[in-house]
């Protein structure tokens, strides 16, 4: 029974050998690079996978490259893109089309391209078909207080010399937006700018918002424009409703002055009341006094009550009635 698991054993063994060997040594990789014209070596390819390295992506990419024309693409540039982290085939990629499309792209500046985060790819396809970008609504108030919001596209192309360290698309729409509104803020009225659209996008193309950025700008078109709120209308209508609390603030604090003095005057005619009040109190003990010193005689005081009575009587005929005036009886 052994002896019959024997054969099969071995050639599992062998499949098993043979497996690692093509996986380590890829003849068949190294045959299909030698029809298409790739000099490379079956032990370039073994010591790829020591080194971690696919070779079917070298080895596939320096096909492309080869097929392209691109004859001065090495193994080892593209080795050394992949170890750093690089996509290999998409720099081959970007090679061939901007060779095709007459775009000058060097090997160092793809693979700087593609080490900074960007796509060179697309970035060489932009290059070629320019991409159109809406910006989102752009609100603007014009000279007459008018609000107007504007909506503009932007077609732009990829600068291949400025994709290293250029600026995004969220710049350009950034500038944009910043060019629109100073391009309605300056027009005298809402009604020009409706009248020409065209204006703001000249405006705003003359005033180079692509410097430092990965983008050349090629047109920008105002898509739309929409009339919004009247501003200068609800800044007079808010200014006047300032003015008219600030009034009433003073109205108020008026008021509570004059109520204040009021107040005061109360409390000094009571305080002069009660100084009357008490001198009024001493009259009679001055009475007293003079009646016990001799100084005031009963004649004299009689007088004095008779003084009195008349100056009552007096007043009481000079007060006005209120009343209806009772006929007199004869």
């Amino acid at each position: 029974m052994e002896m019959s698991f024997l054969p099969v054993i071995l050639l599992g063994a062998a499949i098993l050998l043979l497996i690692i060997f093509f996986y380590y040594v890829p003849f068949l990789m190294w045959i299909s690079a030698k029809v298409s014209g790739v000099n490379i070596s079956l032990i370039q390819l073994f010591l790829m996978r020591i080194r971690k390295v696919p070779p079917g992506v070298i080895t596939r990419a320096m096909i492309e490259a080869h097929k392209a024309g691109l004859k001065s693409l090495t193994r080892d540039e593209l080795e050394a893109h992949y170890l750093a982290g690089g996509h290999v085939e998409r720099v081959v990629h970007a090679l061939v089309s901007a060779s095709k499309a007459n775009i000058d792209l060097t090997f160092q500046m793809a693979t700087a391209i593609d080490l900074a985060g960007r796509d060179v790819f697309e970035a060489v396809q932009m290059s070629v078909n320019p991409k159109v970008i809406d910006t989102p609504p752009v609100t603007a108030v014009s000279k007459n207080g008018i609000q107007l919001i504007a909506k503009a596209r932007v077609t732009v192309r990829a600068n291949i010399k400025q994709l290293v360290g250029g600026a995004g698309e969220e710049t350009i729409l950034a500038r944009v937006g910043e060019g629109i509104v100073s391009s309605i803020g300056s027009a005298e009225n809402h009604e020009s700018v409706l009248e020409n659209p065209d204006s703001i996008s000249k405006l705003v193309l003359r005033k180079g918002l692509d410097a430092g950025t990965a983008f050349e700008i090629l047109s920008i078109d105002i898509a739309d424009i929409d009339i919004g709120k009247n501003i200068g209308a609800v800044l007079q209508m808010d200014q006047a409703q300032a003015d008219k609390n600030i009034a009433q603030a003073k109205a108020e604090e008026r008021r509570a002055m004059a109520v204040a003095l009021e107040q005061e005057m109360k409390a000094k005619a009571q305080e002069a009341r009660a100084k009357v009040i008490e001198a009024e109190a001493e009259v009679p003990k001055a009475m007293a006094e003079a009646f016990r010193a001799g100084n005031l005689g009963i004649m004299d005081y009689y007088k004095m009550k008779n003084i009195e009575a008349d100056t009552s009587m007096r007043e009481t005929i000079a007060k006005p009635t209120t009343g209806p005036s009772k006929p007199i009886k004869d």
